[in-house]
C-alpha cells in the first residue's frame, strides 16, 4: 500500500504532496489527528533499520527539550517519536514497498524519479 505521514499544517509537507501527480494512488495520514501507532513505526523502522533516520531533529521542541545535548539511543528516539508528532520526520512516504523519509531535495528528486517510472 502507498501511504504518506504527513502534517497537514506544513508547508513543506503540502509543496511536496503537491507534486505527486497519481497522489490519489496514497492513503494520507495526518500524524496530528491520527497519531502513528507502535506498529506503524516499526514497520518503517524495518524499511530504515533507524529510528534516528525516522526523527526530526530541526524540530523546535528537540531544541527546547535540551535534547540536542544528550546522547540518545534508539530507543529514546523511538519514545520520542511516538509521544510527539513533531518529533517525526516529514514526510514519510510509503511507496511501491520504498519509504522515503524527510523534505530534503535529493529525497524529494528520489520519490518523484520512482513515481515516474
Amino acid at each position: 500500500m502507498n501511504k504518506i505521514y504527513y502534517l497537514k499544517t506544513c508547508d513543506t509537507c503540502k509543496r511536496i504532496l503537491k507534486q505527486i501527480d497519481n497522489i490519489q494512488e496514497f492513503q494520507l495520514q495526518d500524524i496530528k489527528e491520527h497519531p502513528i501507532t507502535v506498529k506503524q513505526l516499526d514497520e518503517m523502522y524495518v524499511h530504515t533499520k533507524s529510528y534516528e533516520q525516522l526523527f526530526n531533529k530541526r524540530a523546535k521542541l528537540y531544541k527546547e527539550m535540551g535534547l540536542k545535548n544528550e546522547n540518545l539511543s534508539e530507543t529514546d528516539f523511538k519514545r520520542y517519536i511516538l509521544e510527539h508528532y513533531t518529533f517525526l520526520a516529514r514526510p514519510v512516504i510509503f511507496y511501491n514497498n520504498e519509504i522515503f523519509v524527510g523534505n530534503s531535495p535529493k529525497t524529494v528528486e528520489k520519490l518523484l524519479k520512482a513515481i515516474q517510472n
